[in-house]
């Protein structure tokens, strides 16, 4: 029992110090479209040793507010896409959209492997 709860408590301490030093490095801008790399303390891309993921958001030019912004995050560290991450990345991912998106109505698709998912915001 102590084994969980040492992994309870590092994961307690490890969200809210990762969502606190997550950074950003706007990469691209079109008319449409911004890619973002992100930053996360403890993790990066092994091939590059850069930045750990990056965030791909796809903006509604036209005014319509049926349409949806689509946001893509993609995380490349391998270590982000153990099951044991589950609650980090999608805190993290949660954090990406308030902090990138805002409050607009976004379609989420998180790529992190085991922990990859899809969600629906609507304001």
């Amino acid at each position: 029992m102590e084994g969980v709860n040492k992994i309870i408590s590092i994961e307690h301490q490890e969200i809210p110090e990762a969502i606190n030093g997550m950074t950003y490095t706007k990469n691209f801008r079109s008319a449409t479209a911004e890619e973002w790399y992100i930053f996360v303390p403890g993790f990066k891309d092994p091939f590059s040793g850069g930045a750990a993921g990056k965030a791909i958001i796809h903006y509604n030019l036209f005014g319509n507010k049926d349409v949806f912004i689509n946001t893509t995050v993609i995380f490349d560290d391998p270590d982000l896409h153990k099951e044991v991450h589950h609650k980090l990345v999608y805190g993290l991912a949660e954090e990406i959209v308030n902090r990138l998106v805002g409050y607009a109505d976004t379609l989420l698709s998180v790529h992190s492997g085991m922990n990859s998912y899809q969600a629906e915001y609507k304001s």
